[in-house]
Order: structure tokens, then C-alpha cells, then sequence
């Protein structure tokens, strides 16, 4: 029997014929981002950048402060540090927020970005929601890792280019037909809990990494290519701590790719294991013991037969190649289909019985 993937322009389509325009789905507006001529389409206080509508928002509010970004590109690195802050796009591809920045180029401050600066997007706050509109990073890293001379992932300071962040303070958010564009280390849901559906999420080399709890459903996880290295990729790099159950969880998603993506050439994922200062040294932290899971999940022929590979953390013995093997973290698959789902010898097969308790509702509880 044949299997009939739709397109994203058919799942586009669909979603759009049953959701109502912004306009009914919000009837109320607290800030409007607009840059004119003429008046805003909603009756609204308005804004010309994301982080002054924030602002606005009150430090302590218990009710959605609903931000509609209208479309155009929002060109600037924002930080989400107030509750309960609502993004609602005009346009999922039209409204854009966008900033650029890498590991390795160098910041305003003289200094070099470091990955965990790059973000464009840093949500610090709960309550967290975005809807039908874009987060991207605006580094080209596919153009930089093919020159000469070019950042390469080998180098700490390297194209890792974060678009969107969860840090700190971080906790139920939401995304909803969201876009999460980037190349390197895109998508970073390293606290809290959050829920991604029916969103599109673009990268190469662990591009959803972190040690959040987080739940797709009926997402589209796209590989981008890496004709510069062997391996076009990872997609997953959880660094989820050992004594919470959950980390990654993805449902009934669709594991795409671009085009140049070869054949075997991208893993499910790869165990990160950060270092940690202790008295006898900074090592790998034997604390993060990374969980991610594709349940029901149609895998395109880029996906590695293997399934998961291994990863390097700096050994308590200062070696900064000792390698954690997929076997000594929590890698787990069920009822994969599509060409690439292979037999994935290194990860984990769930019975029917423990991919039913891998719920929403179990995963995300306080989201229920």
C-alpha cells in the first residue's frame, strides 16, 4: 500500500481553511507592531520594534498581553522577560522576526557572539505564546561553511546561530504554526515545558537542542544540507537532566529535507552532555543523560539507518573526546514509516503500550 505524505502547501492550505482570521481569533489587541503609512490595522497602541510593545507589557500580568506583528521583517534581537506575552502574526511567512548572529562573528560589544547569545528571540518569562508568524536567524550558514575560510562546526566559535531560546524563567510556552528558521542550533528549548504544533523547524547540526521538555505534534522538521562534511546532520541534541523522564517528544511529525540532503546522511540525534565546574574540576556533567522520542513520526530516506550516533563531552580525566554513546541516554522510536525509516539498531524501540502513556498530557501535565 502507498503511502500519500502531504505537501507543506497542502497542510498550509488546510490549516488556514479552518482557523479564523487574526482579526476574530483576537478580537482584542494590547500593541500592534506597525511602521505605517496610514493607521494600524487594529485598535492598538503601536510599536516600531518588538522589544518597546514588550515593555509595555505589565511586569506581573495574569492575562494574555496580545502583540499583533503584522507582516514585514522585525529586524532585532529581543529579549521575552514579562508573563503571559502573546505573538500573534498577521502572516505566518510575512511576518518575520529576524536578527543575525553567530558563534564566531563578532558582537557590538567587540567580543565574539558565543552561541548562547545568538538567539533572536530569548523567552525568560511564563506563559510564553506565538501563532502564524516566523522566528528566524538571518546567518547564512550554508554560505559560510562553503567558502574559504568559512566558520566551521569543528570551532567553538563556530556558524552556530540560534533563532529562538527558552532560558531561564521559561515555562509553558506555546507555538502554534510557527516557523523556526535557522541552520546551526536553531530551535534551543533549554528550560521549562513547551508545545510545538503544526510548526516548520529548519537546521542541520543539532538543530533542536537543550535541556527543556518539550512536545511536537503534526510539526515538520526539515534538514538543510552540509555539502562541506560527510554527515549533513542531527536533528536532535537534548542534554535533559536524569531525573526528569522527559525531554524531546515528538508525534505524528514529518522529517523532511532540502534539496543536496544525501541519502543516509542525518541522524535522529546525539546525546549532549554539558560541562559542570566541580571541586575536582569542569567536566561532563553525568546529570544530563539526554530523552528524545519519535512516535508515529514519517521519515523521508536523509535519515541514517543507524538512527542515532554518538557525541563528545570533556571526560573526567580532561579528555575532551570521551564519547557518550546514544545506548547510555534514553533514544527511543515507534512505528516510524516513510523510506527512511530504517532499523535503527542504536536507539530503543517502544512497545505499544509505552507509546500510548507518551502523551501530551504526560509529557506536558501543567499544559494539559
Amino acid at each position: 500500500m502507498s503511502l500519500t505524505v502531504p505537501s507543506r502547501r497542502d497542510v498550509l492550505a488546510g490549516a488556514a481553511a479552518l482557523a479564523p482570521s487574526y482579526a476574530l481569533a483576537a478580537p482584542r489587541y494590547d500593541a500592534v507592531l506597525w511602521r505605517g503609512p496610514g493607521r494600524a490595522p487594529v485598535d492598538a497602541p503601536a510599536f516600531d520594534r518588538l522589544s518597546a510593545a514588550i515593555a509595555a507589557a505589565p511586569s506581573a500580568g495574569r492575562r494574555p498581553f496580545r502583540i499583533l506583528v503584522t507582516r514585514g521583517l522585525w529586524d532585532e534581537q529581543v529579549v521575552v522577560d514579562k508573563p503571559f506575552v502573546h505573538l500573534i502574526g498577521e502572516d505566518r511567512e510575512g511576518s518575520v522576526i529576524s536578527h543575525l548572529a553567530a558563534s564566531g562573528l563578532t558582537a557590538p560589544d567587540g567580543k565574539r557572539w558565543g552561541t548562547f547569545r545568538t538567539p533572536t528571540l530569548f523567552v525568560r518569562a511564563p506563559d510564553f505564546a506565538a501563532r502564524d508568524l516566523t522566528i528566524q536567524n538571518a546567518f547564512d550558514g550554508l554560505a559560510e561553511m562553503t567558502k574559504v575560510g568559512g566558520l566551521h562546526s569543528h570551532d567553538g566559535a563556530g556558524p552556530q546561530a540560534v533563532a529562538l531560546m527558552l532560558d531561564k524563567g521559561s515555562d509553558r510556552a506555546r507555538f502554534s504554526g510557527v516557523d523556526l528558521l535557522g541552520y546551526q542550533d536553531t530551535l534551543f528549548p533549554d528550560a521549562g515545558s513547551s508545545l510545538f504544533e503544526r510548526c516548520l523547524i529548519t537546521g542541520s547540526y543539532d538543530f533542536i537542542f537543550g535541556a527543556g521538555r518539550a512536545y511536537f505534534e503534526r510539526c515538520e522538521i526539515r534538514s538543510r544540507p552540509r555539502p562541506a562534511d560527510p554527515v549533513d546532520g542531527y536533528i536532535v541534541a537534548p542534554s535533559t537532566p536524569i531525573d526528569r523522564p522527559f525531554g524531546f517528544v515528538f508525534r505524528n511529525c514529518r522529517l523532511t529535507k532540502e534539496t543536496g540532503v544525501r541519502k543516509g546522511s542525518v541522524y535522529l540525534g546525539r546525546p549532549w552532555r554539558p560541562s559542570s565546574q566541580f571541586v575536582d574540576g569542569r567536566y561532563g556533567d553525568p546529570k544530563y543523560v539526554g530523552m528524545s522520542a519519535f512516535l508515529d513520526c514519517w521519515m523521508d530516506d536523509h535519515i541514517a539507518p543507524a538512527g542515532w550516533t554518538e557525541m563528545w563531552y570533556t571526560g573526567k580525566d580532561g579528555n575532551p573526546r570521551t564519547m557518550l554513546q546514544p545506548e547510555e541516554a534514553r533514544f527511543w522510536q515507534y512505528r516510524p514509516s516513510g523510506p527512511g525509516a530504517g532499523p535503527f539498531p542504536r536507539g530503543r524501540w517502544l512497545t505499544p503500550a509505552q507509546a500510548r502513556a507518551m502523551t501530551r498530557a504526560k509529557v506536558l501535565p501543567d499544559m494539559a
